[in-house]
């Protein structure tokens, strides 16, 4: 295995149309999705004036991220998943118009705007888990991990640019240039998803309309402890050791509340996670996926226990940079596992199990925050959180070899990777 310093490994931009596609679209509707955040966000807030009623936009996506994300598992696992993401895609664009057509219309019903909201997230978090499992059937297995950082990166990059742009575009045309941007964004990727091949589940023939999902799904994470160890290792690092609800308190209680230093802390996250994907060319080759992802999480809790003693605001940026790109790395690690430790007839509903984990975990972890520094402080919230991650994942790590020795299969051995993992499943 090379040492060095590796760039973004590309080679399935260059080695798989379909997957170029994929990337394109994903990337230009995660962009457009930063634009119309930040749009809801202030749309909301002009029209409520309350911090309430931005509150309620979590609320408009949080259940139905949760309770669409599951059903999408099970359905994922029982049709053509690029069915699936078809459809979903299609009510995205009519809700990305709906949020045009309201803007349009100068609408002053906050109501109708959360259902909206609600509307495009639930079709999103249905079609989520079919989307997670388009790079492992698109890419041989040595180019899973890439291919996810790649994705990754553009997350990382539309997180960067997608609010700046958002207020530059509001200031300047309004709510609705800024829903109309979303609006083609999503064009864009449903355009993407409809040229890609067909993607049953593997094993069955659904081509006469749905089936029954091979029993088992959910217990499947139990099973294995590569994936009840990845996932049990994201939780913990998100649920004990989330920062970002803290950044307003630790902004104000050392900074004098300057909000340009509270954007600084948001960027030094992202920029962290940029410079990760930038150079995970390196890690996307380490074929050690689970003790990557041990290691990476690990990094987490540490660079965050240590942003909340850190005085000097360099020393702060510094942590929280450090904070983000081990995030990136145990992200995509974790992808990769569970995705090629699933066989496919069940990948639909542990990609929903994933989901959900990476969308409540890091909620859970922000309210666990600020309740304990609303009894304690900042400064205790982080460090005891960084430090409870950190114990926690080392107690993941010391009972749970599988994760620990787990290789990623090569492309050489690739189908019987999936065979005896296949059988390993069938067996248990």
């Amino acid at each position: 295995m090379s040492r060095q310093v590796r760039f973004l490994d590309t080679r399935p931009l260059r080695s798989s149309r379909p997957f170029r596609d994929l990337w394109i679209g994903s990337s230009a509707a995660q962009l457009g999705g930063q634009i119309a955040t930040v749009a809801v966000l202030a749309q909301v807030w002009d029209l409520t004036g309350s911090p309430v009623g931005t509150g309620a936009i979590g609320l408009a996506t949080g259940l139905p991220m949760v309770l669409f994300g599951l059903f999408g598992g099970t359905l994922a696992d029982s049709v053509d998943r690029r069915a699936v993401v078809r459809v979903t895609a299609v009510g995205q664009l009519l809700a990305a118009a709906g949020l045009l057509a309201q803007a349009l219309a100068d609408n002053r019903s906050v109501p109708l705007l959360l259902a909206l909201v609600a509307m495009g997230t639930a079709c999103g978090a249905l079609g989520a888990p079919a989307r997670r499992t388009f790079p492992v059937r698109l890419l041989p297995s040595d180019q899973v991990a890439a291919g996810l950082a790649l994705t990754n990166v553009s997350f990382q990059a539309a997180m960067l640019a997608g609010p700046a742009l958002a207020g530059l575009i509001i200031a300047r045309w309004g709510f609705p240039a800024a829903y109309a941007a979303q609006a083609v964004t999503v064009a864009v990727s449903m355009l993407a998803v409809i040229r890609l091949p067909a993607m049953k589940p593997e094993g069955v023939d659904v081509a006469g309309g749905r089936r029954r999902p091979e029993r088992g799904g959910w217990g499947i994470i139990l099973r294995r402890p590569t994936l009840w160890g990845s996932m049990a290792t994201d939780l913990s690092a998100t649920l004990l050791a989330m920062p970002i609800a803290l950044f307003p308190l630790v902004n104000e209680v050392r900074f004098d509340g300057n909000p340009q230093t509270l954007g600084l802390f948001l960027s030094a996250v992202a920029v962290g996670g940029i410079t990760a994907g930038l150079l995970s060319g390196t890690v996307t080759r380490w074929r050690r996926g689970g003790l990557v992802q041990l290691t990476a999480a690990g990094v987490w809790g540490v660079a965050l226990a240590g942003f909340g003693l850190a005085a000097p605001l360099w020393l702060a940026l510094g942590c929280l940079a450090v904070a983000g790109a081990a995030d990136t790395v145990s992200v995509v690690t974790r992808s990769a596992l569970v995705q090629l430790q699933t066989p496919d007839a069940y990948r639909g509903r542990v990609s929903s199990v994933e989901h959900v984990i990476g969308v409540a975990g890091p909620e859970l972890g922000n309210f666990r925050g600020g309740l304990l520094a609303s009894a304690t402080s900042a400064s205790f919230s982080l460090v005891a959180g960084g430090l409870s991650a950190i114990l926690a994942i080392a107690a993941v790590a010391a009972t749970n070899a599988p994760l620990r020795a787990y290789r990623t299969p090569s492309a050489a051995t690739e189908p019987t990777a999936r065979g005896v993992a296949d059988a390993a499943t069938a067996a248990g």
